[in-house]
């Protein structure tokens, strides 16, 4: 798995790049250079093509050189905000990853002893992602008999991922939320969706109790939506983990955030 901090680009070091660049957009200075061209070229036949052209030399001279001295002040100043909203996403992305395979699937790890904590956590991470890479290319019926049920329809099942789902929101209308990259946003809302579509699904299942009378239907109903949910946020958070967005709580003082493989 590529790591955030290599050449490859990712959607975390677009967000890192994306204050660094003007928002101003490459056809306004284009225009600007193609009138100012043509004021000069006719400037003989109208003073009045002069003046314009100077009054474009100092808007030029605005879009050029005090945007990027700006951009280049916001990028210094947010750049710790930027840090901190990139970890901050990761540990989303990673606690939900965690709780899809632990809680619904109830997945368990064989690591060999003799390993240090961060070793440990490594190898965990690593089953972990192949074990969510094999599930998302499972059709709805496939995974519907590997479904924890008891503990995935439960009440706290369904508090569980309504927090996430939350949390998830939170991120999304933070103030700070500008500098996310769309593609970022778009995918956060994608997964915020389909948490709360598992939501309903658990609460579909659970209706099953209140109406016994059609509880097997209510059932059925709940366990194919909740597969057909789950394998979208599944495939949400794969995409966001290759994307360089999962990480484990830091383990060691030398780290800001856990191992990032």
């Amino acid at each position: 798995m590529t790591k955030p901090d290599e050449k490859k680009s990712t959607l975390r070091s677009k967000i890192t790049k994306r204050i660094l660049e003007t928002e101003i957009p490459v056809v306004v200075y284009g225009v600007v250079f193609l009138t100012m061209f043509a004021l000069w070229r006719y400037q003989e036949y109208d003073e009045l093509a002069m003046d314009f052209f100077v009054e474009l030399g100092g808007a030029a001279f605005t879009l050029f050189i005090i945007d990027v001295l700006l951009v280049r002040s916001k990028t210094k100043r947010w750049k710790v905000v930027r840090d901190d909203m990139n970890y901050l996403i990761a540990r989303h992305v990673n606690r939900i990853r965690d709780g899809v395979a632990t809680r619904v699937f109830s997945f368990e790890t064989s690591v060999p002893d003799g390993l240090s904590d961060l070793e440990y956590s490594l190898e965990v991470r690593k089953q972990r992602t192949a074990f969510l890479i094999d599930m998302a290319d499972e059709m709805p019926e496939a995974i519907i008999p590997r479904l924890n049920e008891a503990e995935l329809f439960s009440e706290a099942g369904y508090d569980y991922f309504n927090e996430k789902a939350s949390e998830i929101w939170d991120v999304l209308n933070i103030r700070y939320s500008d500098f996310f990259h769309p593609e970022l946003v778009s995918q956060l809302i994608i997964l915020n969706v389909n948490l709360r579509d598992l939501c309903g699904h658990i609460r579909q299942y659970q209706k099953s109790k209140r109406f016994p009378a059609s509880g097997e239907t209510f059932k059925r109903i709940g366990r194919q939506g909740a597969a057909i949910s789950l394998l979208k946020i599944i495939g949400v958070l794969n995409y966001l983990k290759q994307e360089g967005y999962s990480e484990t709580a830091a383990l060691t003082l030398d780290t800001e955030a856990g191992p990032k493989k």
